[in-house]
């Protein structure tokens, strides 16, 4: 909970939410697109995969601004990127877009992971609260995009790990800052880590074990 504290982000803080934010709107509106949503459907689903993981963690935090009120900018951006897909997106881009959003949303992940545990333990969380309140970050947005897609969420489905290297990159970035490393150093070696784990996982077809059920 805050203790009334301003919570103030240093300068790569905010470079990672944003590159993240713009990674996970981007796949937020290809999602969108290939749904075939109208305008306001676009913006929306775009905006949850971009805010939603923040906004949750942040609520969880009690910390206010929310972040993506906090720099406002960011929706203008959104909105930016929604107005560009629909004048410019057609049917034949979807899928070669959609493969190449794989590294930027790996990036994203790592990023939003790093961050997201980062902002948690600046609240004075235990390390393992902040690092499942940074996976969190990472994660939700595209859950709820997904949700708000009608499909299974990919971070549960995919069988190719995902939340396993946001959560990974969390315990990095609690491991680096244990020998008293600048913030700003443990950050982004979680954040490389996350993104490299995921990067990995999609270059070398990595799959985690499905359920099956044993007669």
């Amino acid at each position: 909970m805050s203790d009334g504290t301003p919570w103030v982000l240093s300068q790569v803080q905010v470079v990672a939410e944003a590159v993240g934010t713009v990674a996970f709107a981007l796949s937020g509106v290809i999602e969108a697109a290939r749904k075939r949503l109208d305008a306001v459907g676009i913006c929306v689903v775009g905006g949850l995969a971009a805010f939603g993981g923040g906004t949750v963690r942040d609520v969880l935090l009690d910390r206010r601004p929310l972040f993506w009120v906090e720099h406002a900018g960011w929706l203008w951006t959104l909105l930016g990127l929604c107005i560009a897909a629909m004048l410019f997106m057609r049917a034949r881009h979807l899928e070669p877009t959609e493969r190449a959003m794989q590294w930027p949303d790996a990036i994203g992940l790592g990023l939003f992971s790093a961050s997201g545990t980062q902002i948690a333990l600046d609240g004075g969380m235990p390390a393992i609260v902040a690092v499942l309140l940074g996976m969190m970050t990472a994660v939700f947005g595209g859950v709820l995009r997904d949700v708000v897609c009608n499909e299974i969420p990919r971070a549960f489905n995919d069988h190719r790990p995902y939340a396993i290297c946001s959560f990974v990159g969390g315990w990095v970035l609690v491991a680096v800052q244990a020998y008293a490393l600048p913030a700003g150093v443990a950050l982004l070696v979680a954040a490389l880590v996350a993104a490299g784990l995921r990067v990995a996982a999609l270059a070398w077809d990595w799959r985690l074990p499905a359920w099956r059920a044993t007669r």
